[in-house]
Protein backbone atom coordinates (compact mmCIF):
# COMPACT_ATOMS: atom_id res chain seq x y z
CA UNK A 1 0.00 0.00 0.00
CA UNK A 2 1.76 3.30 -0.91
CA UNK A 3 1.51 6.60 1.25
CA UNK A 4 -1.17 9.22 0.30
CA UNK A 5 -0.25 12.47 -1.80
CA UNK A 6 -0.19 15.51 -0.26
CA UNK A 7 -1.16 16.78 -3.65
CA UNK A 8 0.49 17.95 -6.19
CA UNK A 9 3.68 20.44 -6.38
CA UNK A 10 3.19 23.61 -7.24
CA UNK A 11 5.49 24.95 -10.57
CA UNK A 12 6.78 28.32 -11.29
CA UNK A 13 3.97 29.08 -13.54
CA UNK A 14 1.49 27.53 -10.79
CA UNK A 15 2.81 30.11 -8.75
CA UNK A 16 3.21 32.90 -11.25
CA UNK A 17 -0.80 32.02 -11.41
CA UNK A 18 -1.45 32.18 -8.07
CA UNK A 19 -0.55 35.78 -7.74
CA UNK A 20 -2.21 36.88 -11.13
CA UNK A 21 -4.97 35.59 -10.14
CA UNK A 22 -4.79 37.22 -6.39
CA UNK A 23 -3.86 40.63 -8.41
CA UNK A 24 -7.17 39.66 -10.40
CA UNK A 25 -9.46 39.51 -7.47
CA UNK A 26 -7.41 41.55 -5.51
CA UNK A 27 -8.71 44.23 -8.22
CA UNK A 28 -12.56 43.28 -7.55
CA UNK A 29 -12.35 45.26 -4.14
CA UNK A 30 -11.24 48.15 -5.92
CA UNK A 31 -13.79 47.74 -8.81
CA UNK A 32 -16.41 46.70 -6.38
CA UNK A 33 -15.69 49.87 -4.59
CA UNK A 34 -16.19 52.38 -6.88
CA UNK A 35 -19.85 50.56 -8.03
CA UNK A 36 -21.11 50.28 -5.06
CA UNK A 37 -21.10 54.13 -4.66
CA UNK A 38 -24.19 53.99 -7.25
CA UNK A 39 -25.39 50.51 -7.44
CA UNK A 40 -27.12 47.98 -5.43
CA UNK A 41 -24.91 44.74 -4.77
CA UNK A 42 -27.00 42.11 -6.97
CA UNK A 43 -27.14 44.46 -10.04
CA UNK A 44 -22.82 44.63 -9.50
CA UNK A 45 -22.99 40.54 -9.20
CA UNK A 46 -24.87 40.20 -12.37
CA UNK A 47 -23.10 42.87 -14.34
CA UNK A 48 -19.95 40.66 -12.90
CA UNK A 49 -20.92 37.41 -13.71
CA UNK A 50 -22.91 38.74 -17.32
CA UNK A 51 -19.54 39.89 -18.32
CA UNK A 52 -17.15 37.82 -17.48
CA UNK A 53 -19.04 35.28 -19.36
CA UNK A 54 -19.34 37.50 -22.56
CA UNK A 55 -15.57 37.75 -21.90
CA UNK A 56 -14.90 34.01 -21.49
CA UNK A 57 -17.28 33.44 -24.42
CA UNK A 58 -15.07 35.43 -26.87
CA UNK A 59 -12.01 33.42 -25.10
CA UNK A 60 -13.71 30.25 -25.70
CA UNK A 61 -14.14 31.30 -29.45
CA UNK A 62 -10.48 32.35 -30.22
CA UNK A 63 -9.01 29.43 -28.35
CA UNK A 64 -11.00 27.17 -31.11
CA UNK A 65 -13.18 25.57 -28.16
CA UNK A 66 -16.67 24.89 -27.71
CA UNK A 67 -19.10 25.17 -25.19
CA UNK A 68 -20.06 21.07 -23.62
CA UNK A 69 -23.34 20.33 -24.58
CA UNK A 70 -24.26 17.14 -22.54
CA UNK A 71 -26.71 17.28 -20.07
CA UNK A 72 -24.33 15.65 -17.11
CA UNK A 73 -21.53 18.85 -17.71
CA UNK A 74 -24.61 21.47 -17.72
CA UNK A 75 -25.95 19.81 -14.28
CA UNK A 76 -22.22 20.12 -12.80
CA UNK A 77 -21.80 23.81 -14.51
CA UNK A 78 -24.61 24.77 -12.44
CA UNK A 79 -23.59 22.88 -9.03
CA UNK A 80 -19.98 24.61 -9.52
CA UNK A 81 -21.99 28.21 -9.98
CA UNK A 82 -23.84 27.71 -6.56
CA UNK A 83 -20.77 26.64 -4.93
CA UNK A 84 -18.63 29.36 -6.04
CA UNK A 85 -20.88 32.32 -7.35
CA UNK A 86 -24.28 32.87 -6.44
CA UNK A 87 -24.32 30.79 -2.29
CA UNK A 88 -20.73 32.84 -1.22
CA UNK A 89 -21.64 35.92 -2.87
CA UNK A 90 -25.34 35.75 -0.87
CA UNK A 91 -23.70 35.20 2.07
CA UNK A 92 -20.84 37.14 1.97
CA UNK A 93 -23.53 40.52 1.51
CA UNK A 94 -25.77 39.15 4.26
CA UNK A 95 -22.92 38.93 6.78
CA UNK A 96 -21.69 42.18 5.72
CA UNK A 97 -25.02 43.32 7.30
CA UNK A 98 -23.47 42.78 10.82
CA UNK A 99 -19.85 43.04 10.47
CA UNK A 100 -17.15 45.31 8.86
CA UNK A 101 -15.59 44.55 5.33
CA UNK A 102 -12.20 43.86 7.22
CA UNK A 103 -13.85 41.25 9.53
CA UNK A 104 -15.83 39.30 6.57
CA UNK A 105 -12.22 39.70 4.51
CA UNK A 106 -10.83 37.85 7.79
CA UNK A 107 -13.06 35.05 7.59
CA UNK A 108 -12.80 34.50 3.85
CA UNK A 109 -9.10 33.90 4.34
CA UNK A 110 -10.26 30.37 6.31
CA UNK A 111 -11.00 28.78 2.91
CA UNK A 112 -7.95 27.48 3.09
CA UNK A 113 -8.23 25.84 6.43
CA UNK A 114 -11.65 24.75 5.55
CA UNK A 115 -10.41 23.38 1.62
CA UNK A 116 -7.55 21.26 3.24
CA UNK A 117 -9.48 19.86 5.68
CA UNK A 118 -12.15 18.85 3.17
CA UNK A 119 -9.83 17.69 0.62
CA UNK A 120 -8.56 15.54 3.22
CA UNK A 121 -11.70 13.90 3.40
CA UNK A 122 -13.29 13.96 0.14
CA UNK A 123 -9.84 13.32 -2.42
CA UNK A 124 -7.46 10.22 -2.63
CA UNK A 125 -4.35 12.52 -3.48
CA UNK A 126 -4.91 16.20 -1.94
CA UNK A 127 -4.25 14.42 1.92
CA UNK A 128 -3.01 16.67 4.70
CA UNK A 129 0.28 16.99 6.21
CA UNK A 130 1.73 18.90 8.74
CA UNK A 131 3.61 21.40 6.66
CA UNK A 132 0.52 21.96 5.05
CA UNK A 133 -1.97 21.99 8.48
CA UNK A 134 0.67 24.65 10.20
CA UNK A 135 1.64 26.87 6.34
CA UNK A 136 -2.38 27.65 6.82
CA UNK A 137 -2.83 28.32 10.16
CA UNK A 138 0.55 30.84 9.86
CA UNK A 139 -1.47 32.48 6.76
CA UNK A 140 -4.54 32.88 8.92
CA UNK A 141 -2.66 34.61 11.64
CA UNK A 142 -0.85 36.47 8.34
CA UNK A 143 -3.98 37.81 7.42
CA UNK A 144 -5.49 39.13 10.61
CA UNK A 145 -2.25 41.04 11.02
CA UNK A 146 -2.21 42.15 7.95
CA UNK A 147 -5.80 43.38 8.62
CA UNK A 148 -5.02 44.61 12.12
CA UNK A 149 -5.98 44.39 15.72
CA UNK A 150 -9.65 46.70 15.53
CA UNK A 151 -10.77 44.05 12.79
CA UNK A 152 -9.73 41.08 15.13
CA UNK A 153 -11.23 42.66 18.17
CA UNK A 154 -14.71 43.19 16.34
CA UNK A 155 -14.97 39.31 16.20
CA UNK A 156 -16.60 39.23 19.60
CA UNK A 157 -19.83 41.22 17.31
CA UNK A 158 -22.20 39.95 14.95
CA UNK A 159 -22.37 36.17 15.55
CA UNK A 160 -24.38 35.16 12.50
CA UNK A 161 -22.71 37.56 10.07
CA UNK A 162 -19.66 35.37 10.92
CA UNK A 163 -21.25 32.02 10.83
CA UNK A 164 -22.92 33.50 7.21
CA UNK A 165 -19.03 34.30 6.22
CA UNK A 166 -17.52 31.58 7.31
CA UNK A 167 -20.49 29.72 5.54
CA UNK A 168 -19.15 31.29 2.30
CA UNK A 169 -15.70 30.14 2.88
CA UNK A 170 -16.73 26.60 3.07
CA UNK A 171 -18.40 26.94 0.23
CA UNK A 172 -15.62 28.36 -1.90
CA UNK A 173 -13.88 25.35 -0.51
CA UNK A 174 -16.29 22.99 -1.83
CA UNK A 175 -16.31 24.12 -4.95
CA UNK A 176 -12.66 24.33 -5.35
CA UNK A 177 -12.98 20.58 -4.78
CA UNK A 178 -16.06 19.59 -6.55
CA UNK A 179 -14.24 21.96 -9.67
CA UNK A 180 -11.50 19.16 -9.84
CA UNK A 181 -14.08 17.07 -11.58
CA UNK A 182 -14.31 18.86 -14.75
CA UNK A 183 -10.25 17.78 -15.52
CA UNK A 184 -12.13 14.68 -15.38
CA UNK A 185 -14.63 15.27 -17.43
CA UNK A 186 -12.53 16.31 -20.18
CA UNK A 187 -13.71 20.06 -19.91
CA UNK A 188 -10.84 22.75 -20.94
CA UNK A 189 -10.40 24.95 -17.83
CA UNK A 190 -11.77 27.98 -20.39
CA UNK A 191 -15.06 25.97 -21.39
CA UNK A 192 -15.37 25.45 -17.43
CA UNK A 193 -14.95 28.59 -16.88
CA UNK A 194 -17.37 30.26 -19.22
CA UNK A 195 -20.20 27.16 -18.53
CA UNK A 196 -19.84 28.01 -14.79
CA UNK A 197 -20.21 31.86 -15.16
CA UNK A 198 -23.28 31.67 -17.92
CA UNK A 199 -24.42 29.08 -15.09
CA UNK A 200 -24.19 32.03 -12.50
CA UNK A 201 -25.57 34.60 -14.63
CA UNK A 202 -29.17 32.46 -15.50
CA UNK A 203 -29.32 31.87 -11.75
CA UNK A 204 -28.79 35.28 -10.39
CA UNK A 205 -31.12 37.31 -13.52
CA UNK A 206 -34.02 36.99 -11.73
CA UNK A 207 -32.86 37.75 -8.53
CA UNK A 208 -31.13 40.92 -9.30
CA UNK A 209 -34.55 41.99 -11.04
CA UNK A 210 -36.82 41.46 -8.39
CA UNK A 211 -34.70 42.53 -5.64
CA UNK A 212 -33.12 45.49 -7.33
CA UNK A 213 -35.34 46.32 -9.71
CA UNK A 214 -32.52 48.14 -11.91
CA UNK A 215 -34.23 49.54 -14.45
CA UNK A 216 -34.97 52.32 -12.07
CA UNK A 217 -31.94 53.32 -11.08
CA UNK A 218 -30.45 56.60 -12.85
CA UNK A 219 -27.55 56.09 -15.92
CA UNK A 220 -24.22 55.51 -13.94
CA UNK A 221 -21.34 57.64 -14.22
CA UNK A 222 -18.68 56.73 -16.61
CA UNK A 223 -16.36 55.59 -13.57
CA UNK A 224 -18.97 53.08 -12.41
CA UNK A 225 -19.60 51.53 -16.05
CA UNK A 226 -15.82 51.79 -16.32
CA UNK A 227 -15.44 49.79 -12.71
CA UNK A 228 -18.08 47.68 -13.85
CA UNK A 229 -16.39 46.51 -17.46
CA UNK A 230 -13.02 46.19 -14.94
CA UNK A 231 -14.79 43.62 -12.45
CA UNK A 232 -16.53 41.69 -15.36
CA UNK A 233 -13.82 41.87 -17.60
CA UNK A 234 -10.26 41.20 -16.13
CA UNK A 235 -11.63 39.98 -11.70
CA UNK A 236 -14.35 37.76 -13.38
CA UNK A 237 -13.05 36.56 -17.22
CA UNK A 238 -9.35 36.35 -16.91
CA UNK A 239 -10.04 35.69 -13.55
CA UNK A 240 -11.64 32.71 -13.66
CA UNK A 241 -9.60 31.51 -16.21
CA UNK A 242 -6.60 31.49 -14.45
CA UNK A 243 -8.71 29.51 -11.38
CA UNK A 244 -9.34 26.94 -13.75
CA UNK A 245 -6.03 26.76 -15.40
CA UNK A 246 -4.70 26.32 -12.18
CA UNK A 247 -7.12 24.29 -10.54
CA UNK A 248 -6.86 21.37 -13.24
CA UNK A 249 -2.61 21.67 -12.53
CA UNK A 250 -1.60 22.83 -9.09
CA UNK A 251 -4.86 21.05 -7.14
CA UNK A 252 -7.65 22.19 -4.72
CA UNK A 253 -5.85 23.36 -1.52
CA UNK A 254 -2.69 24.92 -3.53
CA UNK A 255 -5.71 27.18 -5.64
CA UNK A 256 -6.90 27.96 -2.01
CA UNK A 257 -4.10 30.08 -1.28
CA UNK A 258 -5.18 32.90 -3.24
CA UNK A 259 -7.69 33.90 -0.95
CA UNK A 260 -4.31 35.08 1.63
CA UNK A 261 -2.74 36.51 -1.29
CA UNK A 262 -6.31 38.31 -1.93
CA UNK A 263 -5.69 40.97 0.91
CA UNK A 264 -2.02 41.31 0.36
CA UNK A 265 -3.16 42.38 -3.35
CA UNK A 266 -5.75 44.76 -2.61
CA UNK A 267 -3.44 46.94 -0.23
CA UNK A 268 -0.57 46.97 -2.44
CA UNK A 269 -3.07 47.65 -5.79
CA UNK A 270 -4.34 50.45 -3.32
CA UNK A 271 -1.31 51.61 -1.97
CA UNK A 272 -0.07 51.96 -6.02
CA UNK A 273 -2.96 53.48 -7.22
CA UNK A 274 -5.06 55.31 -4.59
CA UNK A 275 -2.25 56.61 -2.23
CA UNK A 276 -3.38 54.55 0.19
CA UNK A 277 -0.22 54.40 2.83
CA UNK A 278 1.30 50.67 3.92
CA UNK A 279 1.60 50.07 7.68
CA UNK A 280 3.69 48.63 9.50
CA UNK A 281 1.43 45.90 10.40
CA UNK A 282 0.55 45.56 6.73
CA UNK A 283 4.00 44.40 6.15
CA UNK A 284 4.42 42.15 8.81
CA UNK A 285 1.46 40.27 7.70
CA UNK A 286 2.88 40.22 4.32
CA UNK A 287 6.17 38.52 5.16
CA UNK A 288 3.93 35.93 7.33
CA UNK A 289 2.18 34.84 4.70
CA UNK A 290 5.09 34.65 2.56
CA UNK A 291 6.26 32.20 5.56
CA UNK A 292 3.31 30.43 5.18
CA UNK A 293 3.38 29.72 1.41
CA UNK A 294 6.37 28.27 1.72
CA UNK A 295 5.65 25.63 4.51
CA UNK A 296 2.61 25.20 2.44
CA UNK A 297 4.87 24.40 -0.82
CA UNK A 298 7.64 22.47 1.08
CA UNK A 299 10.19 22.93 -0.98
CA UNK A 300 12.17 25.66 0.29
CA UNK A 301 12.18 23.49 3.57
CA UNK A 302 13.80 20.64 1.83
CA UNK A 303 16.30 22.84 0.07
CA UNK A 304 17.22 24.04 3.58
CA UNK A 305 17.23 20.93 4.99
CA UNK A 306 19.24 19.29 1.98
CA UNK A 307 22.05 22.23 2.36
CA UNK A 308 22.56 21.49 6.05
CA UNK A 309 23.00 17.63 5.66
CA UNK A 310 25.14 18.34 2.90
CA UNK A 311 27.36 20.73 5.72
CA UNK A 312 26.82 17.99 8.09
CA UNK A 313 28.64 15.85 5.45
CA UNK A 314 31.63 18.39 4.37
CA UNK A 315 32.25 18.79 8.22
CA UNK A 316 32.29 14.97 8.95
CA UNK A 317 34.79 14.87 5.88
CA UNK A 318 37.31 17.09 7.38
Amino acid sequence: MTAASPGPAMTAVDWALLFALSLLWGGAYFFNGVAVLELPTFTIVLARVGGGALTLLLALRLLGHALPRGGRIWVAFFAMALLNNVLPFSLIVYGQAFIASGVASILNATMPVFTVVVAHWLTADEKMTGGRLAGVVIGFIGVAVLMGGEAIFALADGVIGQLACLAAALAYALAAIYGRRFRAMGVAPVAAATGQVIASTVILTPVALFIDTPWRLPTPSLATIGALAGVAVLSTGFGYLAYFRLLASAGAANTSLVTMLIPVSAILLGAAFLGEIVTANQLLGMAIIGLALAAIDGRPLAFLRRGMGGGGRQANKL
